[in-house]
């Protein structure tokens, strides 16, 4: 087996495995809070304490993934296209 082909085999495997995590869940962690919907602050004492709610993700904590918000998209346009 030559290179090429391995690393077009080892591609082809890393975006079948990345489809089948965005059809199963469409939506991660949100990177900015990871996840709380919120920022983690400390206060003089050093105590940690409840942040503003994060921005990116409206507090939810959930955001979608790239692969299925450009699914969302073709599918989109591809409905406004056919009808």
């Amino acid at each position: 087996m030559t290179l090429a082909l391995l690393a077009i085999t080892l591609l082809f495997g890393v975006t079948l495995c990345y489809v089948a995590v965005c059809t199963a869940s469409p939506f991660g962690n949100c990177r900015k809070c990871r996840g709380w919907g919120f920022e983690m602050k400390t206060d003089r004492k050093g105590r940690m304490k409840r942040g503003k709610d994060c921005r990116r993700c409206n507090a939810t904590g959930k955001r979608i993934r790239i692969g299925r918000w450009f699914y969302n998209r073709w599918a989109r346009i591809y409905r406004a296209g056919a009808s």
